[in-house]
């Protein structure tokens, strides 16, 4: 038996989210039902984590276990034409049988895309949050400031999920203007609650627009009240960028 490690990236956008689905079309079934053609069995695969319908990734973990001969360094380059253009594996390694993408990772980086523009551009409305208003980042970084460190997340998390504990610890969240004017926020934790990624910056956007003070959104933290957070920002501006092991 061989246990591999895919790293793959994905436009989300016509997909109901990563997990397998029975009456939509999500990336593992694709996947997967490349992955059995080009190996010659059936093969299931683990994911890091389940992105949600609309959500990309630049840099999601996969791994499967196989018995397959198909050399790994081949892998990249014979999955191609068994995959849409939208599902690209760019990596391929072998890894001892106690690897699992979800259980063995210890750290994730997420980004959220925003673009500030009076008319919607066709180009990029399902890869960035398209807004009219512009936002006082200084205050949405003051704001992101109190994510960092070890917290209980009750308030950015969607119910739908089973979890041990709330808490997660958190050691980066930045924002920042890309030299094409997009705001960017780049937050890395040691894991991630539903939804808690857009949740979060929906709350910091209320700060950036004044809805909310940058007090007003640590309260929102420390009560732990989902009923306080508002309304996630949309799926297609985030992104799965790197799993670390």
């Amino acid at each position: 038996m061989r246990y591999l490690k895919l790293t793959i990236s994905y436009d989300g956008t016509n997909y109901n989210g990563f997990q397998r689905q029975k009456n939509a079309i999500g990336i593992q079934q694709i996947v997967e039902d490349a992955l059995s053609e080009l190996m010659g069995e059936d093969i299931k695969v683990v994911a890091s984590g389940r992105t949600d319908t609309g959500v990309h990734a630049c840099g999601q973990v996969i791994s499967f276990e196989t018995r397959s001969t198909v050399p790994t360094e081949h892998i990249t380059t014979a999955i191609r034409h068994l995959l849409p253009g939208d599902i690209v594996v760019w990596k391929a390694e072998e890894v001892g049988e106690n690897f699992n993408a979800r259980y063995s990772a210890v750290e994730k980086t997420y980004q959220y895309r925003i673009i500030i523009t009076d008319i919607s551009n066709p180009f990029k409305r399902n890869y960035a949050w398209e807004l009219k208003k512009s936002l006082d980042i200084e205050k949405m970084q003051i704001a992101a400031n109190n994510l960092l460190g070890t917290h209980d997340f009750t308030a950015f998390c969607n119910k739908g999920s089973k979890i041990i504990s709330p808490e997660r610890t958190i050691t980066v969240a930045q924002w920042q203007i890309t030299t094409d004017k997009e705001l960017v926020f780049t937050i890395t934790g040691d894991g991630f609650l539903y939804r808690m990624v857009r949740n979060i910056v929906g709350a910091l956007v209320k700060v950036g627009n004044g809805k909310i003070t940058p007090d007003t959104f640590l309260q929102i933290l420390l009560t732990k009240d989902r009923q306080l957070t508002g309304m996630p920002a949309p799926a297609c501006g985030l992104y799965l960028m790197h799993v670390r092991y």
